[in-house]
């Protein structure tokens, strides 16, 4: 009699197939996810980018257009490290404003006190708007002031609180990432502003 021969796979070669199979698929599947998590975390931190920097062009505009209150009082109020308080017609209404930037925790914000009656006053203990400006700024967990401020000579201004007839210069500066432990790490915008309405040669 001839042999016979079968044709086909043995069981044990069929569990190597499906082994090699199920392996590849794992290997696949998570090089997808990896890279969606990945994209997606990239496209968060740009946005949050592109936030802080408009919020840094917003103040810049606000800040050289600074001008006495309404009701007469100097055009700045508060000057820390982390907050900064000012008079401005910040949405165009020839009315005066009295609005603040300020970083609380990771939490950059906004607030805006309107004019009330005549003579004008500001009722600094409930804002008309907040907007929140940034939730990833990293600066106080970092110890990087937000504000500086220099007086007419260039000279940074070590109590500027104490001295705020003497600001003639103003700087911001932000550092956002939202996620200190993973890449593509952090970002530093800056900004600067010379208030029109606080030079001396006018």
């Amino acid at each position: 009699m001839g042999n016979h021969f079968q044709k086909g796979f043995t069981l044990v070669e069929m569990i190597v197939v499906i082994s090699l199979n199920v392996i590849l698929m794992v290997v696949i599947t998570g090089s997808i996810l990896s890279l969606y998590k990945n994209h997606g975390y990239t496209y968060a931190q740009s946005n949050e980018i592109d936030a802080a920097r408009r919020s840094i062009s917003d103040w810049m505009r606000d800040a050289r257009e600074m001008t006495p209150a309404a009701n007469g009082a100097f055009p700045i109020v508060t000057a820390e490290t982390h907050r900064f308080g000012f008079y401005s017609d910040i949405d165009r209404d020839f009315g005066v404003e009295y609005v603040e930037f300020a970083l609380d925790g990771t939490n950059l914000y906004r607030y805006t006190y309107n004019p009330i009656g005549y003579p004008a006053t500001y009722n600094t203990a409930s804002p008309d708007e907040t907007v929140l400006l940034s939730e990833f700024v990293q600066n106080i967990p970092q110890s990087v002031v937000t504000f500086s401020y220099y007086n007419n000579s260039g000279t940074l201004l070590v109590s500027p609180a104490a001295m705020i007839s003497d600001i003639r210069y103003i700087e911001m500066q932000v550092i956002v990432n939202i996620d200190p432990l993973r890449d593509p790490g952090e970002f530093m915008l800056k900004g600067s502003a010379a208030p029109r309405n606080l030079k001396d040669n006018l």
